[in-house]
């Protein structure tokens, strides 16, 4: 098999995580998005490492075990990743980008950002 069908296969694997991360709002569809990416490095290694081990003496293997530490700290990250994405669902009852962006810059409640500290004030007094 020749080098370029992984390669192409991997190319677009990695076009379309980048216009999941770039287009979706959803934090979910995110991270999906980011493993996506992270397949496509995955796969590039592995044919990679397929084609240099072909045309070398030596056979290290060292893309499938770079391969091996990628996928190790994709589980990591999509593991915390939802666990955040959760603990932010349940307090804010969204999981949209977009709102969530919003409500921490202070723009999405419409009031000052002094308010919350006079409400904080009146209620201690």
């Amino acid at each position: 098999m020749h080098l370029a069908y992984p390669a192409v296969l991997s190319a677009l694997l990695f076009c379309t995580g980048v216009y999941g991360v770039l287009a979706r709002r959803n934090a979910i569809l995110v991270l999906m998005s980011v493993e996506l990416m992270l397949n496509a490095v995955n796969l590039n290694l592995v044919a990679f490492d397929v084609w240099l081990s072909r045309t070398a003496e030596e056979t290290l293997h060292s893309g499938q075990a770079l391969t091996l530490f990628t996928i190790a700290i994709a589980a990591a990250e999509i593991g915390i990743g939802l666990a955040i994405v959760l603990a932010v669902y349940r307090n804010r009852g969204t999981s949209d980008i977009d709102k969530l962006r919003d409500t921490a810059e202070g723009h999405g409640s419409g009031t000052d950002g002094d308010a919350p500290a006079a409400e904080k004030a009146e209620a201690t007094a």
